[in-house]
Parts: structure tokens; C-alpha cells; sequence
């Protein structure tokens, strides 16, 4: 891919691996700790996202499209 925000600079595609063994840990986490890491997860993406995206996002949070 030509676009920067998809690869790493050297023309390798940018991907998030986990092991099997990262996994079975994140799988122990107890569902208030994952639900906890989602909120924060989703409060950053909102802060981070152009105003355009949020006002489309909060409009169909509200049902008006």
C-alpha cells in the first residue's frame, strides 16, 4: 500500500499480532477489566477523531440518520 498511515514506513503493511500464550492471559482478565480497558480504548478514539467523524458518530448515536 502506498499510504503511510497503512505501512511502516519500509513498505511492510502494518499488522498487531498476539501469541497463544498473550491470549490465554487476556482470556484470565475478568470481564470488569476488559469492559474497563474497551471504555478508555473508545474514549481515546473518540478524542482522536477529525470533528466531522464525531458529529456523523454522535448523529447516529441519537438515531437521526
Amino acid at each position: 500500500m502506498k499510504d503511510s498511515q497503512y505501512d511502516s514506513g519500509d513498505g511492510r503493511p502494518l499488522l498487531y499480532n498476539k501469541t497463544r500464550e498473550d491470549i490465554e492471559i487476556y482470556r484470565k482478565k475478568s470481564v470488569e477489566l476488559k469492559l474497563q480497558w474497551l471504555e478508555a480504548q473508545m474514549e481515546f478514539f473518540y478524542k482522536a477523531m477529525p470533528s466531522e467523524a464525531k458529529r456523523i458518530r454522535d448523529k447516529l448515536k441519537r438515531g437521526e440518520i
